[in-house]
């Protein structure tokens, strides 16, 4: 026996003395005991139960942190807006064939939108070809491979880009159809890893583009990719770079006051009418809200998050199978002291409790290691690939109550079993 006569004499009283709390205080020390007795075996189902803690709640938190991460990297502004479009950017490839026979938004579009709907702050107004690829050049430098768009002057001022050197292109520059640039932080460094870029002349195919700035690197969650752009305005694209693979975008930001609802309607209106839509008729174009970006993006970061906390939850599934098998050999080692303590009056329902409450001690024990590691190895995740560092409270106190409950139930059945002992075979034990 791990105690004495005296401590099974205390738990097993039927006295007012031996009230409810006062077994379980008993039946708490005990626990406590018999951890310090088998130190090593102890020691090694704790480890486990707090390896699987520390993996659940290390991904749940750099889940969280990648969810906001995704937020800001593809989001990239701080208002609500609108994206106008001919289709549904996330709709299928059925159809498509017709949608693309849609007639094309324009730059009046844009105009009109800015001009008579009051609850629009700022337009942009972008243009590309699908696939479009190109490479600049100045001197014997030259970038790798990548997009050229067209956008108005408003694009600096919407998106969440920063400039690191020079300016962004004026509205007067767009509307006088000026061959300015300014390049991604990839293509700036490609061609001038070594000089100022401002003012410099690079050509992509046989125009040439004054550069006036160059943005900051991104740091997106996309890596470089992310950088790989150059932008100019929209006029000289389209007399410089118009194909018939062309496609336009209208984005707008909603005035502070008014909601992205009635930008929606307003803007809807005016595209119907500018379009030639008739009543009851299906729009020939597509308004994306940012709020449609945030639900799409944050499912996909919901349901990956959920598929690896599943997977990691696997090994808490063994450690409580370790439970199991450590409790069982804890019952058949203290055999004679359930005898013992049977014979001087203890009831079924207290032998269950004893062993529960040290099942329960053991792993809550390493849910607690558990969270604790599991915050510093999701401190240090987000650090390494720059993700921000957010610990959903819920999901620790989730993590303490399941690591607290695999004791509980995976130690139910040697409980059980050690309560539902002989206590003459039990005290005949060695």
């Amino acid at each position: 026996m791990t105690n004495g006569k005296s401590d099974l004499k205390r738990l097993s009283r039927g006295d007012t003395e031996n009230s409810g709390g006062a077994i379980w205080h008993e039946n708490f020390r005990q626990a406590i005991n018999i951890l310090r007795s088998h130190k090593m075996r102890s020691g090694l189902l704790i480890v486990g139960v707090a390896i699987g803690v520390t993996t659940v709640l290390a991904i749940v938190t750099v889940m969280s942190g990648l969810d906001k991460r995704v937020q800001q990297d593809i989001l990239s502004v701080n208002k609500p807006y609108l994206i106008v479009s001919r289709f549904d950017p996330f709709a299928g490839t059925k159809d498509k064939r017709d949608l693309m026979r849609r007639k094309k938004l324009t730059s009046s579009d844009a105009e009109a939108i800015e001009d008579r709907c009051p609850t629009v702050d700022r337009v942009d107004l972008q243009v590309n070809a699908e696939g479009m690829m190109s490479v600049l050049r100045y001197g014997n430098e030259r970038t790798n491979l990548i997009q050229v768009m067209g956008a108005s002057h408003n694009f600096g001022y919407m998106f969440s880009f920063s400039i690191e050197k020079g300016r962004f292109f004026t509205k007067f520059e767009q509307d006088h159809k000026a061959r300015v640039i300014v390049l991604g932080y990839g293509p700036a460094k490609d061609l001038f890893p070594h000089r100022g870029p401002i003012g410099k002349m690079i050509k992509i195919g046989t125009h040439r583009y004054k550069v006036v700035g160059t943005m900051g690197s991104r740091e997106n969650i996309m890596g470089s990719i992310s950088d790989n752009y150059a932008i100019i305005p929209y006029t000289i694209y389209e007399k410089d770079r118009s194909s018939k693979r062309d496609d336009y975008q209208i984005a707008i930001t909603i005035r502070d006051g008014f909601t992205l609802e009635k930008g929606i309607e307003e803007t809807t209106a005016l595209l119907r009418k500018r379009r030639g839509v008739k009543p009851g008729e299906e729009n020939n174009f597509y308004i994306t809200t940012s709020e449609t970006f945030k639900e799409m993006l944050g499912n996909i970061t919901k349901y990956i998050g959920l598929v690896l906390v599943v997977i990691s939850s696997i090994g808490l599934m063994v450690g409580g199978i370790g439970v199991m098998n450590i409790m069982l050999i804890s019952v058949t080692e203290r055999t004679r002291e359930v005898g013992i303590r049977m014979a001087v009056g203890a009831k079924k329902k207290d032998i269950l409790q004893q062993f529960l409450i040290e099942a329960v001690v053991l792993t809550g024990i390493g849910g607690i290691m558990g969270i604790i590691l599991g915050m510093f190895a999701a401190r240090g995740v987000a650090m390494l690939i720059h993700f921000p560092y957010s610990v959903p409270i819920i999901w620790i106190i989730i993590a303490f109550v399941f690591s607290s409950s695999i004791g509980l139930i995976f130690g139910l059945y040697p409980a059980n079993k050690a309560a539902g002992m002989d206590p003459i075979v039990a005290l005949r034990a060695e």
